[in-house]
């Protein structure tokens, strides 16, 4: 199985310049109302930076050094994780499955592309967590077919109940960055 090594610089820009980089493109100030319902005055668009090759490609190598040993699988939910899933992939050489917020209800009818076995150890990886709800429901599809959720690990932390909430649930998390991360 390939690993990705760490290289000090992701794609040519430190941590820093990465988070400077996402904010550049994806912070928006306003009014929005966010997935859980909360309203914010500012939102990180998630699809301006997972849309942005070098950004994509730098959030894959972070992501590749955080996988534990013995991880067998990659998890992204619909639709903001797929990007970053299949970055991660990459980047690692682990396989990736992918999440539906619902089943579909033609071809196959599945919740999750991709093969997932009982034994598989994965890590699932997110977007923007706010509350951490949208990746909590992915887990649970995960965990209901025996595999073992090891960690989860989101992209940005808007640091506003996610972390709590997911371990809260039994599961470890990392974020990559948090919202001060990107000066907010």
């Amino acid at each position: 199985m390939k690993r990705h090594r760490p290289c000090g610089m992701l794609c040519g820009m430190s941590k820093e310049q990465l988070a400077q980089r996402i904010a550049e493109v994806a912070l928006l100030h306003g009014e929005f109302t966010l997935r859980s319902g909360r309203k914010s005055n500012y939102y990180l668009d998630k699809y301006l930076f997972s849309t942005q090759p070098d950004i994509l490609d730098a959030l894959g190598k972070m992501f590749a050094e955080r996988i534990p040993e013995g991880v067998t699988k990659l998890a992204g939910a619909e639709l903001g994780g797929i990007p970053l899933v299949t970055a991660a992939s990459l980047a690692s050489g682990v396989p990736c499955l992918f999440i539906r917020n619902q089943k579909k209800d033609y071809g196959t009818a599945k919740l999750m592309e991709g093969v997932l076995e009982a034994s598989d150890r994965v890590v699932v990886v997110e977007d923007v967590c706010t509350t951490g709800g949208q990746i909590l429901e992915a887990a649970k599809v995960i965990s209901q077919t025996g595999a073992e959720v090891v960690k989860i690990i989101g992209t940005i932390d808007r640091e506003e109940g996610a972390r709590e909430n997911i371990e809260s649930a039994g599961y470890t998390f990392e974020a990559l960055f948090t919202k001060t991360d990107l000066g907010v």
